[in-house]
C-alpha cells in the first residue's frame, strides 16, 4: 500500500480559506483514502474505501440522501 508520504491529499471544498478542520481524499489509487486534516500532520488515521463504495457515499451526500 502506498505510504501518506507519497500520496497527493485534496482537501475538501468545504474546508474554507482558513484551513480549518475538513477531511483530505488521496485520489489515484485502486482505493480512496480519507483522512482527517487536523491529524494529518500528527500521522492520523486513514480510512480507505473502494471506490465504488466511495461513489455512492458522494452521491448520497450530493442529493441529501445522507
Amino acid at each position: 500500500m502506498t505510504t501518506d508520504k507519497s500520496r497527493t491529499w485534496t482537501k475538501s471544498s468545504y474546508s474554507g480559506g482558513d484551513n480549518g478542520e475538513c477531511v483530505e481524499i488521496a485520489i489515484g489509487e485502486t482505493v480512496t483514502p480519507v483522512r482527517d486534516s487536523k491529524t494529518a500532520a500528527q500521522g492520523g488515521p486513514v480510512i480507505a474505501f473502494g471506490r465504488e463504495a466511495f461513489g455512492v457515499f458522494l452521491g448520497a451526500v450530493a442529493t441529501g440522501r445522507w
